[in-house]
């Protein structure tokens, strides 16, 4: 049985741009950089937490990796999903659904956006405590 999920890894076309994109779009942070023979990867999370990282993944040894951006999603909850969706869209990156109260998520406000290389997010913020 497994204890919790480490990392969730998606292929980028630009290393350097997509970290840059996820640390200042999404608070995340450079963990490591890893180079192996096919590829180089960079591991971003959130400092201090337990929460799975985000591997990049940029293969470098010529052959064609290419990702279905229809299927699957990258989901962070995050302080201010209206924040969050304006750094995407100053990064240059298409936001899919404005922010809006999910009354099938309990009141929590979603939104939905693209990273650089066409991954969907989806940006939650907790609904407020009363």
């Amino acid at each position: 049985m497994a204890e919790y999920l480490s990392a969730v890894g998606i292929a980028v076309s630009d290393l350097e741009l997509a970290a840059g994109f996820y640390e200042r779009a999404l608070g995340m942070t450079s963990l490591r950089t890893i180079t192996l023979p096919s590829m180089k990867e960079i591991v971003l999370g959130f400092e201090g937490t337990r929460s799975a990282a985000v591997l990049l993944m940029k293969y470098t040894d010529g052959t064609q990796h290419e990702n279905n951006k229809r299927d699957g999603k990258l989901v962070f909850y995050v302080n201010n999903v209206s924040e969050t969706i304006e750094a995407i869209r100053g990064a240059g990156c298409r936001v899919e659904r404005e922010p809006e109260v999910s009354h099938l998520m309990g009141g929590a406000i979603v939104g939905f956006a693209r990273d650089p290389d066409g991954h969907q997010l989806e940006l939650i913020q907790k609904p407020p405590q009363n």
